[in-house]
C-alpha cells in the first residue's frame, strides 16, 4: 500500500483543493483508495469522500494518542492501494500533533503545496527553508497553487530544480475550481454538492505529474490492532445528521458500534420527533444557517424538550438545545428550551485543543476525570457559565496556553458543551457514555 501527505506551508494553501484533486484522479484510474485529514477538521474529509468517493478519516495524536492513530490509520487503509493525507494548516504547525509528527508517524513522504500568488523565486526559498527545517521530515516534490501564467511557473519550476527540489506541477488561478469559505474555514461540502470534481480533476491532470506522486509516494505496513473491544453493550443511540448537523469523526461512532451500540440517524430538520433510542447525540454544524427551519419544526423541538433519555450535545448540538439562536444577521430563533441559555453568533472564532476536568459525575464521565476535546466556533452562550453555577460542567484548559475557565451544562440526562471528542482511542468515556444509556433503558 502507497501513502503520501499533502501539506502546505499555511492555511490557505491550497491543500484541500490539490488533494480533492488527486483523489479524484486516482480513483479515475481505478485504484482503491483512503483519504485522512489530520487534526481535528470535520469539514475537509466529507470534501475527500466526495471527490475520491472513498472512506476519509482524522487523524489526531491529540483525541486519540500516537498509538490509537496509528492503530486508526492501519484498520482503515490496509484494503487500499494508496491513502492520500491532506494535513492541517502548516507542515510544522500544531506541535505534537503537527503534520510533519504525522508523516514521522507513518513514515510517510510529504508534497509541498505552495501558494505562488505575487510571488517567484522567492518560493524556492520557501521551499528550501522548509526541506532543511526537520530533515527527519522527506519532503518529497511541490505543486504550486494559484500560479498566474505559463511564465510564472517556469521561473518558479526553474528555481526549484536548480536547488535540487522537485516541482510536480501547478494549478493555475481559476475561481471554478477553489472552494468557497466561510467563518469555520470551507462552506460545508453539503452545501457544495454541485462543486465539479471532475472538471478540478482534468485541471489538475493536466498541469500536476501524477504519475510521479505515486512513484514517490512510500510503502505502508498495517500494524496489528491491539485496540479490539471485549465487553458489549445492548443500546441505541439516536443520531442527529442532516445538513444542519453534520460534524461527526466516522470511527468515533464506529468505534461505539464496535461495543455493541445501534446507530440510529435522524434529521431534526425534517423528522417529527425523535427516534426510539436508549440515548442520543447532537453533534456540531450548522445550525444557525438552518435557524428558521430547525426552529419551525415545532413537533421536533418538542420532543427535544421533553426527552428524559442520555443527551450528549457538542457545539451545534448545544446551541440546538438553548432556548435561541441569534445569527450573524441579529435574526432571533426560538430553538428546544432544554438548557437554560441563549446562543449567539459573533466575529471572533474560539478554537483550540482543550482538556475538560468533570466538576460533577456526568454521562460521559466521573467527577475528576480529564478529558480531551477540540472547540471550533463563532458562537458564544449567555448567560455565562461560573465555577458557582451548580450544573457547571467542566474545567477546560487550552492545551498550549493552559489558560483554565468554567463551562459547560450537566444536569440529569443531559451534558452540552463546546467540546468535540473522539470516542475512538478513548474507551474510558466510550463505555461511560453506553453504561449511562443501559441504565436507562
Amino acid at each position: 500500500m502507497k501513502k503520501i501527505i499533502i501539506s502546505g506551508t499555511s492555511s490557505r494553501s491550497g491543500k484541500t483543493t490539490v488533494t480533492c484533486a488527486l483523489l479524484a484522479s486516482l480513483r479515475k484510474r481505478g485504484l482503491k483508495i483512503c483519504a485522512y485529514k489530520t487534526g481535528p477538521d470535520y469539514i475537509d474529509t466529507e470534501y475527500l469522500r466526495r471527490a475520491g468517493k472513498c472512506r476519509a478519516y482524522n487523524l489526531d495524536t491529540w483525541l486519540m494518542n500516537e498509538n490509537s492513530t496509528l492503530e486508526l490509520f492501519s484498520m482503515t487503509s490496509n484494503s487500499c492501494d494508496v491513502a492520500v493525507i491532506e494535513g492541517a494548516m502548516g507542515l510544522f504547525d500544531g506541535g505534537c500533533n503537527s503534520t510533519a509528527r504525522i508523516a514521522e508517524l507513518l513514515d510517510s513522504p510529504v508534497i509541498l503545496v505552495i501558494n505562488a500568488k505575487s510571488a517567484g523565486e522567492s518560493v524556492a526559498a520557501t521551499a528550501m527553508g522548509f526541506c532543511e527545517y526537520d530533515k527527519n521530515i522527506k519532503i518529497s516534490g511541490v505543486i504550486l497553487n494559484c500560479t498566474a501564467s505559463e511564465y510564472h511557473e517556469k521561473i518558479i519550476a526553474d528555481a526549484l530544480n536548480e536547488k535540487g527540489i522537485k516541482f510536480l506541477g501547478a494549478l493555475r488561478r481559476n475561481g471554478d475550481i477553489s472552494i468557497s469559505e466561510r467563518h469555520l474555514g470551507l462552506i460545508n461540502a453539503n452545501e457544495n454538492k454541485n462543486f465539479d470534481f471532475e472538471r478540478l480533476r482534468i485541471e489538475f491532470e493536466n498541469n500536476v505529474n501524477v504519475e510521479e506522486i505515486l512513484r514517490i509516494s512510500g510503502d505502508f505496513r498495517p500494524c496489528v490492532r491491539a485496540l479490539k473491544p471485549e465487553k458489549k453493550y445492548n443500546v441505541s443511540i439516536g443520531v442527529a445528521r442532516d445538513d444542519a448537523f453534520t460534524f461527526y469523526y466516522p470511527e468515533s461512532l464506529k468505534f461505539l458500534e464496535e461495543l455493541g451500540a445501534k446507530i440510529i440517524y435522524f434529521s431534526p430538520l425534517n423528522d417529527d420527533k425523535l427516534p426510539a433510542a436508549d440515548g442520543y447525540i447532537f453533534g456540531g454544524g450548522f445550525p444557525e444557517i438552518f435557524a428558521e427551519q430547525l426552529s419551525s419544526n415545532s413537533s421536533m423541538l418538542k420532543s427535544v424538550r421533553d426527552c428524559r433519555k442520555p443527551l450528549l450535545s457538542e457545539c451545534g448540538g448545544m446551541m440546538y438545545l438553548c432556548r435561541s439562536i441569534k445569527n450573524s444577521d441579529g435574526q432571533k430563533f426560538s430553538m428546544a428550551e432544554a438548557i437554560p441559555f441563549d446562543s449567539y453568533m459573533t466575529e471572533k472564532a474560539v478554537t483550540g485543543y482543550m482538556t475538560g476536568r468533570a466538576l460533577r459525575d456526568n454521562i460521559l464521565c466521573s467527577k475528576g476525570s480529564v478529558i480531551r476535546g477540540h472547540e471550533f466556533h463563532y458562537s458564544r452562550i449567555e448567560p455565562e457559565i461560573s465555577r458557582d453555577c451548580d450544573t457547571c460542567a467542566f474545567e477546560f484548559t487550552r492545551r498550549n496556553t493552559e489558560i483554565s475557565r468554567y463551562g459547560g451544562y450537566s444536569k440529569n440526562n443531559i451534558l452540552a458543551s463546546y467540546l468535540h471528542v473522539n470516542f475512538f482511542g478513548n474507551a474510558e468515556i466510550s463505555e461511560k457514555f453506553l453504561q449511562s444509556l443501559q441504565s436507562s433503558s
